[in-house]
């Protein structure tokens, strides 16, 4: 290793790779067969777990881009088998949450950011030149494409896909496909939910209930009392009910066919 700085005070797990020209401060963890490329920048409070790859020119833990931090100690949290590509910026947290958490089995393309406190769940995909302000939610199994610009306290729903380019300032529900401009519900993630083995009974149920809120003209409350009423109770229509129910922002509006 060429100009490779590694804080006295690190923990390295076992058969870590570490690139050229890489710098990892003191109060770092990493954890076995982690893989660290060429340029990267692990700063104090990063908390990276096993078999995760982290790219060149990658910034890890830096501090907040926000005007209220103010030095206090948090942390940034990486799950198992995480792939994080070149360029990619992740802020660790404020006081606010005190950590940002990144989860298992995700990948985060180049040059994507992800701002304070995001809380992002396990098997997602964040695109390139994803720009995701501060205190996102993005639930298991999203797939946000590449050029989307999220704003500070939204929430992504579980198993939904943003379409590329895409603007979000509400929340967008769960298993649902957002598109266009301004982003509306343009159906469900069906090629998403058939890879993750959901049968067609499940999709027509979701398709069903999805109808009701966004293409039947109803206010969203007389809407989710109609649903309680008509679908037996299941995981998947409690998953859509409490989602709606606790959103703060707002979901995104429904299309017009």
């Amino acid at each position: 290793m060429r100009s490779t700085i590694i804080g006295k005070a690190a923990i390295i797990g076992n058969n870590v790779h570490i690139g050229n020209f890489t710098t990892i401060e003191n109060d770092v963890i990493i954890g076995d067969n982690t893989w660290v490329g060429n340029g990267v920048s692990i700063l104090n409070g990063s908390r990276i777990g096993e078999s995760c790859q982290i790219h060149s020119n990658a910034v890890l833990a830096g501090n907040p881009q926000d005007l209220k931090y103010d030095n206090e100690r948090t942390f940034l949290e990486i799950g198992d088998f995480t792939v994080i590509r070149e360029f990619v910026t992740i802020n660790k947290g404020t006081k606010s949450k005190g950590k940002t958490r990144i989860g298992e089995n995700n990948l985060i393309m180049a040059s994507a950011h992800i701002g304070h406190d995001c809380f992002i769940g396990n098997n997602c995909v964040v695109g390139f030149n994803v720009g995701m302000a501060g205190e996102v939610i993005v639930n298991d199994w999203a797939n946000i494409s590449g050029f989307t610009a999220i704003h500070q306290f939204s929430t992504i729903g579980k198993h939904s896909m943003i379409s590329g380019m895409s603007r979000v300032v509400k929340d967008v529900p769960p298993y649902v496909l957002a598109a266009r401009e301004p982003l509306t519900y343009a159906g469900l993630n069906i090629v998403g939910l058939k890879r993750r083995g959901f049968e067609l009974c499940k999709i027509k149920e979701l398709k069903d209930i999805y109808r009701i809120i966004f293409q039947e003209k109803r206010n969203v409350s007389s809407a989710l009392e109609l649903i309680v009423d008509q679908f037996e109770q299941t995981e998947e229509r409690d998953v859509i009910l409490n989602f709606i129910k606790e959103s703060s922002r707002g979901i995104i509006k429904g299309n017009s066919f």
